[in-house]
């Protein structure tokens, strides 16, 4: 027998220094796990779900108000997570799996993308821009929403536009896209100053607190944050936007099998019209935690893309 292990021994040897695989297993990757380039494999997230009973839905807790924290500090609420919800159901229904067990993870700006990267969150919703240097790292669903990135300031600052913050301090939130370009611009339009907070509550409140003149979000995510002020009077949203970007929900890169339960549930949604009345619910109607309404008409740009769903950065 040792005689025998020594020759299997010595011909795998050889066959490794000749760069053969006669000796591996060549077993085929799990379900679940991930390919050599580290993306998932074609129904590995419908696997690991069916496997694991459960799955794990992102969540933001301060994205007012596609996902957030309203009064349940246990639940998040809001126009993106609704739709996660529309996906969850479709994958019960996929799977054949009705009591399947939702588990919430919370995500920041910063942490999002690795943690939908390497498994821990399945399925993330909640005001992430779908571009080209993050679809490097995760796929984007077809997009749920279009925003542009302007200022929100007090309505006594004297604060108009981009042009008028030389000299002055700027908020905004770290690991955004509104981060980024103004960062590469910020000596061009002469900012004092850019400060990044961990995440939109703590730009606001910087604002609120005279740290800066103005804090630069998208749009929407600006009328989230006002809503939420002793007054939201005292505050409006300025400025021309100088990029245009699209919101997509994200998940494991490669993973073409989960993505077309993702997109099949979020076109259904479209296509019933359903998606009007969620609009609506969470847009222009009053919303928790103060129930101020946002009074935020749907845009032209939102309407095409709920006509002709697509996963393009824009």
């Amino acid at each position: 027998m040792t005689s025998k292990r020594t020759m299997t021994s010595l011909l795998c040897a050889s066959a490794l220094m000749l760069g053969l695989s006669a000796c591996s297993d060549n077993k085929a990757p799990a379900a679940g796990d991930k390919a050599a380039d580290g993306s998932a494999s074609s129904s590995g997230t419908l696997n690991k779900i069916k496997s694991s009973g459960t799955i794990v839905l992102g969540y933001r807790d301060s994205s007012i108000p596609f996902s957030y924290i309203a009064s349940n500090p246990n639940q998040p609420v809001g126009y993106a997570h609704d739709l996660q919800l529309k996906v969850v159901e479709a994958i019960k229904q996929k799977l054949n799996m009705p009591e399947l067990k939702i588990r919430y993870n919370l995500v920041t700006s910063q942490n999002r993308i690795p943690l939908v990267s390497n498994g821990t969150v399945d399925l993330e919703c909640g005001s992430t821009t779908n571009n080209k240097e993050r679809q490097q790292q995760v796929d984007f669903s077809v997009g749920f929403f279009e925003v542009g990135s302007r200022l929100l300031t007090a309505k006594n600052s004297g604060i108009k536009d981009f042009s008028d913050l030389k000299g002055k301090k700027l908020v905004t939130t770290a690991g955004t896209t509104s981060e980024r370009y103004i960062r590469q611009h910020q000596q061009e339009l002469g900012i004092g100053e850019i400060i990044s907070a961990k995440d939109h509550a703590e730009s606001f409140l910087m604002l609120q607190n005279g740290r800066a003149v103005a804090f630069m979000m998208d749009d929407i995510l600006l009328a989230g944050e006002k809503s939420k002020a002793k007054d939201p009077n005292q505050w409006e949203i300025v400025g021309t936007a100088p990029i245009h970007e699209i919101y997509g929900c994200m998940l494991r890169k490669g993973d073409t099998g989960f993505k077309q339960v993702v997109d099949d549930a979020i076109k259904a949604t479209y296509a019933s019209g359903e998606i009007n009345n969620m609009y609506k619910k969470w847009f222009q109607q009053p919303i928790p935690p103060k129930n101020i309404n946002l009074d935020f008409a749907m845009s032209d740009q939102l309407k095409a893309l709920i006509a002709n769903p697509h996963d393009r950065d824009k």
